[in-house]
């Protein structure tokens, strides 16, 4: 699909994530648009049930109504320093039916080996996180892949091919846009993509 316009970190974080797969350079922002169909059944993102960071269920059906960018999270890759923009975008939106949903995921460089207590407390104590972050999931296809990420992919066509890719999924769990890496969260489309979600 074609895209459409509509819609001094430490050295820690400076390591192999630079380079993307060559196939898509981590510098792209291609945003890809999808349809405006609302999901049904076992295809809707509000179907299904996640676990959080924290051990806890967490049913997406109450999402309903809100408009929420899924991320898959790292905490040692060069995009890291995208917590702070995507936890000033949670904390300016959220009033207004918008949130962040963070999903920690190892697939791309080893870049996120930790467990849930030091990943919870590296971005509390790094960016002071406040938005939900799920258990740590594979988003790659396959046996191992989390339903999360089997919906995102069969809604959206696209899976990442990195770190902190991005779904936007609008308020009737329908998938509105997918950006790669390195779409920052400042970035003025996917700014415009999040205010047209939130006022439809």
């Amino acid at each position: 699909m074609n895209a459409i316009p509509v819609l001094a970190a430490a050295s820690l974080f400076l390591v192999a994530c630079d380079a993307a797969p060559e196939s898509t350079p981590a510098t792209s922002t291609t945003q890809t648009p999808m349809a405006a169909t609302t999901p049904t059944g076992s295809n809707s993102l509000h179907a299904l049930t996640v676990r959080t960071l924290d051990g806890k269920d967490m049913p997406l059906s109450n999402l309903s109504g809100k408009v929420t960018l899924v991320v898959n999270v790292a905490s040692e890759c060069g995009y890291t320093p995208q917590y702070k923009g995507l936890q000033a975008l949670h904390a300016e939106l959220k009033d207004k039916g918008f949130m962040v949903l963070g999903v920690p995921c190892n697939d791309f460089g080893g870049q996120e080996p930790g467990s849930a207590e030091e990943i919870a407390a590296f971005c509390s104590s790094k960016f002071a996180v406040d938005f939900p972050l799920l258990e740590k999931q594979s988003v790659k296809a396959g046996a191992s892949q989390s339903p999360l990420y089997a919906a995102l992919q069969q809604q959206a066509g696209k899976l990442p091919n990195w770190n902190f890719c991005k779904y936007l999924v609008g308020k009737d769990g329908a998938v509105l846009g997918f950006w790669s890496a390195g779409t920052a969260p400042d970035s003025k489309e996917l700014r415009a993509a999040i205010e047209k979600a939130l006022q439809g």
